[in-house]
């Protein structure tokens, strides 16, 4: 008996699809990608319930004649190739027939189209890829289509859906970067009958980024133009000191399209090489014109990767050019930064939330205007600048933290000393107990002071040892979080931080229970994320970097639940713990040390070693003591 067979069009037709259509935002990107080719000037697309039961894409584009009308639903039927020399250099989007015949056959579908030389149009509508039904109709020049009931006849497709809201982010992403890819092309976006991003169409590189991406993202950035061997490069890359905690906020069109290119990405980051910190990344928009020749673009069947054939040219292109604008003088930068941030708000002025900005937090710099004091830490004098007005009590800048009791170490557990105990949780301990009321078998330590602002110096176990205050510090917090003891104590924002789609708003606003019981309470805000509060221990300035660091936790959909349950508290406990370089006063650090010699603090979350041990040997043999 034959076991190879022929499979059905139709059923073909719907494996077909898979390739194409993964999701409503693979439609909207093949429809836009359409219009596109076709001349359009504007386009619209509104979806509903996250674009799985209604789509509809709109352009004024060239429009399809009445003979060809049906023919462009039909598998391999394009206007946009002729033979095999047409894939050699591919200079448009995608093959209009292909697209809708991968889509005609997991939904409900209509076209309704009419050319600019025709007196009337043309409806075709299908269900599932079969039933052509065709008529007359009116309609100004150009195309709209219309998508209902996707996945309707692929049930074992449909269940992998997510939410409307993660669907329509993914939809707005698509629409983003497709903006984006097209300056001079007006793109509109309507979710649930409320318009959610217009470009102007006006050919400018700026106002596509501002328009599409946020006032904050487009006047964090600095203009990068250079033209290689092989390869030219426009756009606009982020200053040093606006890193990111991940990705998302790379854009690379290469020849019109909005590609992802580890080549591209790691000639980018190479340039920031010195310039920034582990784990954070610069952001770009960079349009790179290339010899379509040398580029493949049929490496991924929805086009979203690229093969170069010279890829040096590319890379050194990238990199040059970014390296170029970040070299760029700081006085020079800013003042041009400053100019674009007044232009563009004086031209489209669209913070919902005003555009004033609160006073910068000083406390990372106080002065003692030339004057030193000495404080007696465990007996010891060390030198330690003192807070611009001595007259007044000061107060450390960040919350106790250590206030709010946590113990988590097991019995037996050894710390560096080789104590260790057990401990439940308990009530928050006097602010001014000594050493000994706080923690009756702690082991003997001596703080002698502190260094930089950064490390506790303690003599313990007849050596010198030096502990990292924040690392310590996040490991105290992160400890307090797994064990559900940690008190946000949330603080009222005055003006609520924003996070757009493209950073992970929808992942934000689906783990909102979540996030409230760490202190962030998040509303939407049209697509977007509003933040209305944040932990106490946080700074309301870090409330945009930490959402953003957990985003991209909940992003990684493949990792553990508990990993990325633990991924998200290390973010939180990192920006609430003490920043380094800030000015601590004596019983914090001495909580700080205590935790460390019991044993119960040894490793930030991160898995950096907390503490450093200097022997009484090793001083003795550095100063020929022995």
């Amino acid at each position: 008996m034959a076991k190879i067979y022929r499979l059905p069009r139709r059923l073909a037709d719907m494996i077909a699809a898979g390739e194409v259509v993964e999701r409503p935002a693979s439609v909207v990107k093949e429809l836009c990608e359409n219009a596109f080719d076709a001349g359009a000037t504007a386009v619209t697309v509104e979806i509903r319930a996250g674009g799985l039961t209604y789509i509809r894409v709109s352009d004024n584009g060239c429009g399809i004649a009445k003979e060809d009308a049906e023919n462009a639903f039909l598998r391999h039927a394009t206007s946009k190739l002729r033979d095999e020399r047409g894939l050699e250099a591919i200079e448009t989007l995608g093959f209009r027939g292909e697209a809708l015949a991968a889509i005609a056959s997991v939904s409900r579908i209509e076209l309704i189209t009419r050319p600019a030389d025709e007196a009337e149009g043309t409806r075709v509508e299908l269900e599932g890829g079969e039933g052509f039904r065709s008529a007359p109709a009116g309609r100004p020049a150009g195309t709209t289509i219309t998508v209902r009931d996707l996945f309707y006849n692929t049930p074992a497709r449909a269940k992998f859906m997510k939410t409307d809201r993660s669907e329509a982010a993914a939809v707005r992403l698509a629409i983003i970067k497709l903006a984006l890819s097209r300056p001079d092309i007006s793109v509109r976006y309507i979710r649930d009958g409320t318009e959610e991003l217009y470009t102007p169409g006006d050919s400018r590189e700026d106002s596509a980024v501002y328009t599409s991406l946020g006032r904050d993202f487009a006047v964090a950035l600095t203009p990068v133009k250079y033209s290689g061997e092989g390869a030219s490069v426009t756009g606009y890359v982020s200053t040093p000191g606006e890193l990111r905690g991940n990705r998302n906020g790379q854009y690379f069109i290469v020849n019109g399209r909005c590609v992802r290119s580890h080549i591209l990405q790691a000639a980018l980051e190479q340039a920031y090489r010195n310039r920034n910190f582990t784990g954070r990344f610069p952001a770009c928009v960079l349009w790179i014109t290339i010899n379509p020749a040398r580029l493949d673009v049929n490496v991924h069947p929805a086009k979203t990767e690229i093969r170069l054939l010279f890829e040096k040219d590319v890379f050194d292109a990238v990199y040059y050019g970014s390296l170029s604008a970040l070299d760029e003088p700081p006085e020079v930068r800013e003042a041009r930064a400053a100019a674009k941030a007044a232009e563009t708000d004086a031209l489209m002025r669209s913070d919902i939330f005003g555009l004033g900005s609160g006073g910068d937090d000083d406390d990372d710099c106080v002065e003692d205007g030339g004057a030193n004091a000495r404080f007696a830490y465990g007996g010891a004098g060390f030198v330690s600048k003192v807070p611009a007005f001595p007259e007044r009590d000061y107060t450390p800048p960040v919350r106790d933290a250590a206030q709010v009791a946590y113990r988590t170490a097991t019995a037996g557990e050894r710390g560096f000393g080789g104590y260790g105990r057990t401990e439940t949780a308990e009530a928050p301990p006097e602010p001014e107990l000594t050493q000994s009321e706080i923690v009756p078998d702690a082991p003997y330590f001596r703080v002698v002071g502190e260094a930089m602002n950064t490390y506790i110096i303690c003599e313990y176990g007849g050596g010198l040892w030096l502990i990292d205050k924040h690392a310590a510090h996040e490991r105290m917090h992160f400890d307090a979080l797994l064990s559900g003891v940690y008190d946000p104590m949330p603080q009222l924002l005055v003006t609520p931080a924003v996070i757009p789609s493209s950073e992970g708003a929808e992942l934000l606003l689906e783990n909102a229970e979540l996030l409230d019981g760490l202190g962030f309470e998040i509303e939407d805000f049209g697509g977007a994320a509003a933040v209305r509060t944040v932990p106490g221990a946080v700074d309301a300035g870090d409330a945009e970097t930490v959402l953003g660091e957990i985003a991209n936790e909940l992003s990684l959909g493949s990792r553990e639940p508990t990993a990325r349950r633990d991924a998200i508290f290390a973010s939180v406990a990192c920006k609430a713990a003490i920043k380094a370089g800030r000015l601590s006063e004596e019983s914090e650090l001495r909580r700080i040390a205590e935790r460390v010699f019991s044993g119960e603090v040894r490793f930030c979350p991160h898995g950096r070693p907390v503490a450093f041990e200097i022997t009484k040997s090793a001083l003795d043999k550095a100063f020929k003591r022995i």
